[in-house]
């Protein structure tokens, strides 16, 4: 089952981050989100996320690293981020790290997928 974790900020301070985590968890794939628009088009944030895959790939060649869509998983922690009691004005601090974790989780449920 996937977890939120704190998010974390891009660039160095990054794959440093990572490469604690991985050292810490015995992590062996890393899944970066994939933003794309409803339609399936690329946004000027899938550009962003596509660096950042190439930047892993090469950071980290003994781990898997793949790339994920993440449609919608803003709107369903949002909701989920509601439905547990937390204010719409109080949802900034755990958006980020609640969708990651339910783009993490249909990641692995789709691994079981035959």
């Amino acid at each position: 089952m996937a977890f939120p974790r704190a998010a974390l900020l891009s660039g160095e301070p990054l794959i440093a981050a990572l490469t604690a985590l991985v050292d810490e968890e015995d992590v062996t794939t890393i899944v970066v989100g994939r933003p794309l628009a409803l339609s399936g088009n690329e946004t000027s944030s899938t550009a962003q996320a596509d660096t950042l895959y190439a930047e892993l790939v090469e950071a980290f060649p003994q781990l898997q690293v793949v790339q994920w869509d993440e449609r919608l998983t803003t709107v369903e922690a949002q909701r989920s981020l509601l439905q547990a009691g937390v204010r719409t004005k109080d949802q900034r601090d755990h958006v980020d790290s609640a969708a990651a974790a339910i783009m993490l989780q249909n990641y692995v449920d789709g691994l079981h997928v035959d």
